[in-house]
């Protein structure tokens, strides 16, 4: 086999280069211009929310949102060893403290019945982050934070036009992120945004993101920290574009996922195990099409083959508690996840972008039964 089959593709079949046209000919290309207030409220409607702030990620949406949550030096943030680093990273970027949770084995998610017993005097906020193609309980998230007084950050960046109990995913809590990276549902390259409800809010999310410049001051005098996080308009225009195809991607993703669980069925009788396709609250999206092998050895094994025969695979997160960065902080001394740490260990994740082919889906297949059969 000659050409390679990448663990993600991207297809820009829309009106992606009509959008980017009219941005080059009318020259709004940078941080400013018609699409940003276009993606923004298009964007937020989609999903149920008041209002969109475009960012240039999803990992400085977090930092945004942790800020304009209210966390503070000291405070603690519940959240998943099992996740990116981004949402560690922008707790402990302000001087907040994460405490982690263990793993769901059928969901992926934080357990949510651990959450409780984590919660201190200074726990401040909950981060949520949906992991690859199912929710987290939002209902048993949002009692237990009413009944603490706790904030709710919502980590949505993998789940686009997903819902939990019908209602659209980044639409619960205080605040919500969202990716618009290569590899999400839909794509701007790069790019981000930052979902609420409070007016208030989304006023000092739209000030930190644009350098924390004052409305009511003169020009360039700064009475907060803020950052360079605008997003440009030429993204905000592939964002309109990918908006207008959403459905049509996710019918994509699940028909990749469903064919997956058809077809790779026979690797459970050699130990592996899968998401589940199905809750009780919501049908996976398939974001990504993961693994778990019954050994991180089987797993190397077969990522080894599958590289070999040209076939692109990614391991899945590594565990926030084991970062060898927050090591050498001092950070999660002696403390163990088991069920994190297997999928973090066996889990891996195969070809299911968007742009992949059915032909290319029965090859992913075939070479994996070759290396066992």
């Amino acid at each position: 086999m000659d050409k390679h089959i990448p663990v993600n593709s991207v297809v820009l079949q829309g009106n992606e280069k009509k959008y980017l046209a009219e941005c080059i000919d009318t020259g709004w290309i940078s941080g400013d211009g018609p699409y940003i207030d276009r993606f923004q409220n298009e964007f937020a409607s989609y999903v149920g929310r008041s209002h969109g702030i475009a960012v240039s990620n999803g990992s400085t949406a977090l930092d945004i949102a942790v800020i304009v949550a209210g966390i503070e030096e000291g405070d603690e943030v519940i959240m998943p060893t099992f996740t990116i680093i981004s949402p560690a990273l922008s707790v402990i970027k302000i001087g907040a403290v994460p405490v982690l949770i263990d793993s769901d084995p059928l969901t992926f998610n934080m357990d949510v019945s651990q959450i409780e017993s984590r919660i201190t005097a200074k726990t401040k906020a909950i981060i949520v982050v949906h992991i690859y193609g199912l929710p987290a309980k939002m209902d048993v998230i949002l009692d237990i934070a009413k009944r603490y007084n706790l904030k709710v950050i919502e980590d949505a960046a993998e789940m686009h036009g997903q819902t939990f109990n019908g209602k659209k995913c980044g639409s619960f809590g205080d605040i919500s992120t969202f990716s618009f990276y290569a590899n999400k549902i839909i794509t701007t390259g790069e790019g981000g945004m930052i979902l609420c409800d409070d007016n208030d809010m989304a006023e000092h999310c739209k000030k930190l993101r644009n350098l924390a410049f004052e409305k009511n001051a003169p020009r360039f005098v700064h009475y907060e920290l803020g950052f360079n996080y605008r997003m440009t308009n030429m993204q905000a225009a592939l964002g309109v574009a990918q908006l207008e195809q959403v459905d049509n991607i996710i019918d994509k993703k699940r028909s990749i996922g469903k064919s997956y669980d058809e077809s790779l069925g026979f690797l459970k009788k050699y130990g592996y195990t899968f998401s589940l396709p199905l809750t009780n609250y919501a049908e996976n999206i398939y974001w990504v099409y993961g693994l778990v092998a019954p050994s991180k050895n089987e797993r190397e094994l077969l990522v080894e083959h599958l590289n070999k025969h040209h076939i692109g695979t990614r391991p899945f997160f590594y565990c926030m508690h084991k970062q060898p960065l927050f090591n050498k902080m001092n950070l999660f001394e002696n403390e163990s996840y088991p069920v994190a740490e297997n999928l973090a260990d066996c889990g891996f994740y195969i070809p299911s972008g968007v742009g992949l082919t059915s032909a290319q889906a029965q090859i992913v297949t075939q070479t994996i039964r070759d290396f066992y059969e």
